[in-house]
């Protein structure tokens, strides 16, 4: 039986990344891919050719594009920025590579029950305004023993180790010193820290999940 969850909320936490805004963070991350062929990597260690994957939040749509390059997929991908859908599908028609890009609310999916064999989130979840109803969503669209990665900011990474990140993204000095400050006084005010999100995770209907710190950042694995 298909029963998809219903939300008044807003989906996000601080401005929406439609227009200009879209347009400036995917110049800006596009400048290093890196970080999304290490996850795509990381997935294809993992789940089996043939699988149907979904990423979260997939902004500009980088690494739903990583998955799809591979063959090995059928990739889809849900924002709810209608800017970010439109660049993605650009972005992957540039490519040549097949992504099903929608618009819709991680905590109200539009995709039946059991739909897919594993979910990626990349450094979206903490902006999340419903991350129980999000999860809660992800079990539900997740086939049995599907299994999911969450990948966000840990909110006790230093300054010295957010200095290096945004180093590594060879931003221009502008742009870098902008992302230093949007990291130091937004992004870790939202990040979770490890006792708050296990605790998130225990209220969800997956229970438990594995935890491991990953740069500035961390990786949640769940398993529906």
């Amino acid at each position: 039986m298909t029963t998809t969850r219903t939300t008044t909320k807003k989906a996000y936490k601080g401005l929406p990344m439609e227009g200009p805004i879209a347009t400036w963070y995917t110049k800006n991350v596009a400048r290093d891919l890196s970080r999304f062929t290490k996850v795509a990597q990381a997935v294809a260690n993992r789940v089996a050719p043939g699988s149907r994957v979904l990423e979260v939040a997939p902004g500009p749509g980088f690494l739903a594009i990583e998955l799809a390059k591979t063959g090995r997929y059928r990739v889809t991908g849900l924002d709810i920025s209608e800017s970010f859908v439109r660049i993605a599908r650009e972005n992957a028609r540039k490519v040549g590579v097949t992504v099903d890009f929608r618009h819709g609310n991680a905590s109200a999916m539009p995709f039946p029950d059991a739909a897919f064999d594993f979910v990626v989130c990349t450094a979206a979840f903490k902006n999340f305004s419903d991350p129980l109803g999000a999860l809660n969503e992800i079990h539900r669209v997740l086939a049995p023993g599907g299994e999911a990665s969450i990948y966000d900011l840990r909110k006790d990474a230093s300054q010295d180790e957010i200095a290096r990140g945004v180093r590594s993204m060879q931003l221009s000095p502008i742009n870098a010193l902008l992302t230093r400050l949007i990291f130091r006084f937004g992004l870790l005010r939202s990040a979770y820290s490890r006792e708050a999100l296990e605790q998130l995770v225990a209220q969800s209907r997956f229970g438990t999940g594995q935890l491991e710190p990953d740069g500035i950042g961390f990786e949640l694995r769940l398993k529906a």
